[in-house]
């Protein structure tokens, strides 16, 4: 009978600790060197005159983005988020992904390249997250297509062609040019309060055959909250 009531008592306490919420990435405040956190949540690294920037985005700034595509509950066709969806009986909507905007300015060397596939996320409790590639993300929503019907046709089309047009595309940045779109994370686990985003080996230097000859590596940290309750309006005790 004791160990009956261990068990209840255990899963009653369990139970108060609610669901989590994580608020949303901002940036840490102290940076690397050439470094610069600016008032819209991004970080830019400078190098005379390129700039290369990086943006948590919310699931908010992205329904905004796409409205035409984040309304409809489960038929959204937003491809980064859930759109306006909640459960049945709940008004919370859960991240689909995690994402960034990548901005590149290039008013200093002939031409750049950032692969996007080279970018990671390590965590402070040893976590790490890789990019999730146009393929992969096709594959996914291949995955979600409900049976073979020309509506499903459609949203998987929709979807993936936003993502075409929308993903950051990594192609050479010729001086006087700019280039941006989003890069595609999973979903950060509810333990995650700090990452650091890397860019690995972007090229800055090409020789006669266009092999980068000067490479840079770039670490942005950002932070979050993890607050846990029922409801978000009551997720208040921070984790």
């Amino acid at each position: 009978m004791r160990a009956l009531w261990m068990s209840i008592a255990l899963l009653l306490s369990l139970s108060a600790c609610g669901r989590y919420f994580p608020t949303a990435l901002r940036p840490v405040p102290q940076q690397g060197e050439g470094m610069e956190v600016n008032d819209d949540g991004s970080v830019t690294y400078n190098l005379g005159r390129l700039a290369v920037s990086v943006k948590p985005m919310t699931d908010a700034e992205l329904n905004r983005q796409f409205a035409g595509a984040s309304t409809g509950g489960a038929a959204a066709l937003n491809p980064y988020t859930f759109g306006d969806w909640a459960e049945a009986g709940d008004d919370f909507t859960p991240p689909r992904f995690t994402v960034f905007r990548v901005q590149v300015n290039n008013y200093e060397f002939p031409k750049v390249r950032l692969d996007p596939l080279k970018m990671n996320i390590t965590t402070s409790n040893n976590r790490q997250y890789p990019p999730l590639s146009y393929a992969d993300l096709y594959g996914y929503y291949r995955a979600h297509w409900q049976g073979n019907t020309g509506r499903g046709r459609v949203e998987f089309r929709s979807r993936t062609d936003l993502l075409k047009q929308t993903l950051y595309s990594g192609a050479t940045i010729f001086s006087g040019r700019d280039e941006e779109g989003y890069v595609v994370f999973p979903r950060l686990a509810d333990d995650v309060k700090e990452i650091v985003v890397h860019i690995e080996e972007m090229a800055v230097r090409f020789d006669y055959a266009d092999l980068p000859t000067e490479t840079v590596n770039l670490s942005y940290a950002f932070e979050r909250d993890v607050l846990r309750g029922f409801t978000p309006g009551d997720a208040v005790v921070s984790n």
